[in-house]
């Protein structure tokens, strides 16, 4: 056995190990400023390695996922969603014969673009921005990857492959961008549907977690949701001497493990009865193929919708996020009020980007904790957060 595994190397074992609708790294469609092979990186590792490096994923260590980042060192934050995404995702791609690295890339991605202060950000530069190109995160993300981020001398943002690219637009792109867009098909790769998937596997499990552990929900109402009723029944069955918090970590573990597995082995079936030759046909496909079994669609659907109601719109976190809101709206209007309360680096983007676009940028990267150091700076107080 050699002691050194080339990228040619690594790129022939994928051919021999991966499904043929599996996307192969030696197949990729290149990236928009064309560049040297890595000697020992596939395309795939290499995009997921420059995403972990930008500045944009470091900052997500103080985006909110659920709770602002002073309410709880325990609760998850959009880089620890994004890594507990990632792992989920890389054992469906490892199950399905997938490729991880482009699974892996796509979802360490797809969060780069969510503002301070989560959906609430959102709404409110979606509000701020209406009539003037609008806002969604998908979007952000997208211009982070391609065009803010600025690590290398020959092109501006991080040059990623072509299905790393789709993979971050998610819904194809509405609107007008600098670069050329990837085109979508019928259906995305499969790689770019799992990322999807266990994105949603994660922070439905992760925000059941932080909100019993903050309180807003309690066991009792959970009770009334078949998924968990039947999930943490087994467990107290199992252990009924184990503490409470034991219970329920346990309880979360055994829910993903049931998701996964039901998405892994519907998704094969399907596959089986399909049999796409190559991506082509996948991508070809009337509807999709990874997805979960009837049943435990709507179980989760229950789940999902419990969550909404109990709490993303507890009183709690609305109120959090209107105060969340104010902040970003209150910084808007000072920098468009006066320009010259904005950065150097932001104001040249000016003539390029335009200068809506060039603050809603600068705007929605900020962690929460800097846009409310600030909104103190430049308000006077920090909302109530």
């Amino acid at each position: 056995m050699k002691a050194l595994r080339t990228r040619e190397e690594w790129e022939r074992e994928e051919r021999e190990r991966l499904a043929p609708y599996a996307v192969r790294s030696a197949d990729s469609l290149g990236r928009v400023v064309p560049e040297v092979e890595h000697p020992y990186r596939s395309a795939f590792q290499r995009d997921r390695d420059r995403i972990v490096h930008a500045r944009a994923f470091r900052r997500l260590e103080y985006k909110t996922q659920v709770f602002v980042h002073h309410e709880g060192d325990h609760y998850r934050n959009r880089l620890t969603h994004t890594l507990e995404g990632a792992q989920i995702a890389r054992t469906v791609a490892r199950a399905l014969r997938l490729n991880e690295d482009l699974a892996e890339a796509v979802i360490l991605a797809h969060d780069l673009g969510h503002p301070p202060f989560g959906h609430a950000g959102e709404r409110v530069l979606a509000e701020l921005l209406r009539g003037d190109g609008g806002f969604d995160h998908n979007r952000q993300t997208l211009r982070i990857v391609d065009l803010l981020e600025e690590r290398y001398p020959g092109f501006r943002g991080l040059n990623l492959t072509f299905e790393t690219r789709e993979g971050i637009l998610k819904h194809g792109c509405r609107w007008e961008h600098p670069l050329p867009v990837p085109p979508r098909g019928a259906q995305p790769s499969l790689e770019a549907q799992v990322a999807d998937r266990c994105d949603e596997i994660a922070y439905t499990n992760h925000d059941l977690d932080d909100g019993l552990r903050s309180e807003l929900i309690g066991l009792g109402q959970l009770a009334e949701v078949p998924l968990w009723r039947d999930a943490h029944g087994d467990v107290c069955a199992r252990m009924p001497d184990a503490g409470a918090g034991v219970k329920v970590a346990q309880t979360i573990a055994g829910l993903i493990n049931r998701l996964v597995g039901d998405l892994v082995e519907s998704t094969a079936a399907r596959l089986t009865a399909a049999a796409p030759a190559d991506v082509a046909a996948l991508r070809a496909q009337p509807q999709r193929l990874l997805g979960y079994s009837p049943g435990l669609e709507k179980s989760l659907r229950e789940l999902k919708d419990f969550l909404y109601r109990n709490l993303y719109h507890h009183p709690h976190v609305i109120a959090t996020n209107q105060r969340a809101e104010r902040v970003l709206a209150d910084l808007w209007k000072v920098y468009r009020g006066d320009p010259e309360r904005l950065p150097p680096h932001v104001r040249a983007r000016f003539g390029e980007d335009g200068d809506t676009r060039a603050v809603a940028d600068y705007v929605a990267g900020m962690t929460d904790r800097f846009a409310l150091a600030e909104h103190r700076r430049l308000v006077g107080d920090d909302a109530g957060l």
